[in-house]
Order: structure tokens, then sequence, then C-alpha cells
């Protein structure tokens, strides 16, 4: 059995440097080889993580025999294209959220995928992280009864400039895929898919949503949800349930503690991570691998498709089309 995942990346921003980063944290794991269209970024990240290759050409790292698994770390409109073809590579992919642009193109990547019996996973790292699995498993442990309602929120204020991939519809630009995909998904995750949803939002002059408001009703619950461009929001997590109010502090998305208040007492639990927290769903990954899977065992190809599925409904209830 192979002992060590050599893993490859392709796109080069910010999101990509933290998981190159956070790899170092991974048994098992090295960050192999690197893929920009521009080469000399990839020699500078490449050595900056001191990955053994640096490629000016997306395929050439695709075609890399000793590359075992491809992060696609680009803008959300080559998730699709990028994936199918390191499938077809006989790659194994943890494509970043948003999956894909909808669920038509992520059911043709999971399909492929599924064909070929190769590994593919929505890098969804807020799942894996220690904080988010202790509220699923409190929540799932029925101590505090039923949600009865949540609210979340993520917010930023960015300058509007429409060239750059937050504001650029061909990009897959707007704050509902970029952002608002982490609310969605707890409510998801917690919830469930809704009976029905309501949504409304503000349209920048490149006809990206600035910002969106979302209800998701259930038959006894109701979420709350929020994305912004237009104004820093606290970016927590509130789970009212019939016995306690649970709050994931600011930044619910990434490593943070978590607040329990019931019969008039509230402890918060610290959970220490030290990293960035993406070593988690890479360990996670790699562990995948190393067992020969071809499915993630806590964020499967269903769930990711019911997520594409909301956010499709959200535009479709927003008016927005790409």
């Amino acid at each position: 059995m192979k002992k060590e995942i050599n893993w490859g990346i392709i796109g080069l921003g910010k999101i990509a440097n933290k998981f190159a980063t956070a790899l170092t944290h991974v048994e098992n794991a090295r960050l192999y080889a690197v893929a920009s269209r521009n080469r000399d970024k990839a020699v500078d990240i490449s050595e900056e993580h001191n990955a053994k290759v640096a490629y000016g050409v997306y395929e050439q790292l695709m075609k890399d025999e000793n590359v075992d698994v491809i992060y696609i770390a680009t803008p959300h409109s080559f998730h699709h294209k990028l994936s199918l073809e390191c499938i077809k590579h006989g790659k194994a992919v943890l494509c970043e959220k948003p999956f894909a642009m909808n669920r038509k193109e992520a059911e043709e990547m999971i399909a492929l995928a599924r064909s070929k019996d190769i590994f593919l996973m929505e890098a969804l790292w807020t799942m894996f992280l220690p904080h988010y699995q202790f509220l699923l498993d409190t929540i799932k442990s029925g101590a505090y009864g039923k949600i009865r309602s949540l609210k979340a929120d993520f917010g930023f204020e960015a300058e509007f400039d429409r060239d750059k991939r937050l504001f650029n519809k061909s990009l897959g630009g707007g704050s509902l895929l970029d952002i608002g995909i982490y609310p969605i998904f707890l409510a998801y995750s917690l919830l469930g898919k809704p009976e029905k949803i309501e949504a409304i939002a503000k349209f920048a002059e490149t006809g990206v949503d600035m910002e969106c408001e979302m209800k998701f009703m259930y038959d006894d619950a109701q979420a709350s949800l929020h994305s912004s461009f237009k104004e820093k929001t606290p970016t927590i997590a509130e789970i009212t349930l019939e016995k306690a109010v649970i709050k994931l502090h600011s930044r619910f998305h990434e490593p943070t503690s978590i607040s329990i208040i019931s019969e008039g007492n509230e402890t918060t639990k610290d959970f220490n991570v030290e990293t960035n927290g993406y070593n988690f769903e890479a360990a996670h990954v790699t562990q995948m691998l190393l067992e020969g899977k071809s499915e993630s065992s806590k964020w499967s190809h269903d769930e990711t498709l019911d997520l594409m599925e909301l956010l499709d409904n959200v535009r479709r209830e927003i008016g927005l089309k790409y």
C-alpha cells in the first residue's frame, strides 16, 4: 500500500497558499507539484512551499505520474472543466467550493468520477473542523432537543472593481457562491433541504449579487441566512434548540470556539487549533486515498449535489443567471 500521497495544486491564489501551508501538518502527505498559467508564479510558490515541481501549464501537472491527487483552487467557473480533465488523466480531485456553477455541472463531474472509480470531493473545509464536528455530534445526541431556528451571516466590505473575481460574472462572482455557501451549508448540514426558500438580493452593475438575504423554511424550524460584500458582519452562527442556544463565534466557518447556553448557564469550548484549519480536510482526503476510497465518508457526492441544488434554487429566487 502506498504510504505517502503526493499532492498537486492548480490555481495559485490566496486559498491555495493557505492549503499548501496546511499540508505541512498532514501525515503521509506532501506537496509535490503546483501549476499556474504564470510559470514564474508557479516557481515562486513551489520554492515557498518546497514543492518539487512547478508547471506553467495545468495539463502538465495532470500528466505527472507522481501526482496522486489535485487540489483545484481556481475561480468557480473553471471547476467543472478542470475537474473533468483531471479525472480523465486518472487523478483524484479535491475541488474548491462551490463545486461547480450549477447542479448539472456537478452531476457530470460526479458521474465521470464514479465511472472511473476515482476519488472526488468538494473542498467544504468547515465540515472537517473540530468545532464543527463537535457541533454536529452535540446536536445529533439530542441532549438539547430539536432545532427551532438558526441564524448565520458572512459579510465583508469589498471595494467594487469590475475586473476582480468577486465582481466578475464570467468567473462566477457574487456573494452567494463565494461566501453565502457557508450559511447555506450550515442550514443544510443541520436541518437538511428546506420545504421552501425565500431570497432577495442587491446587485452590482456587473450583474452579480452584492448581498443576499435568505430564509429557509422547514416543517418545525426556520433558518435566516445572509451574505454580503457591502459590509463586514459578525460572521457568527446561532442555533436555537428546545433546551439550549449554541453559538459558533466569529468567522464560524473557520476554526473557532463554541458556547452553549442552557438552563441559565453558559459554557464555552475552545478547540486549540494551531493551524489555519485546511489541514483537517487535507488529512481526510489523504486518509481516504490511502484506504482506496473513491468518495468521502464525511461529505458525500449526494450532499454536494444537494448543496448545489440549494444554490441553484436561491439563484432562481433572486434572478441571478450565469
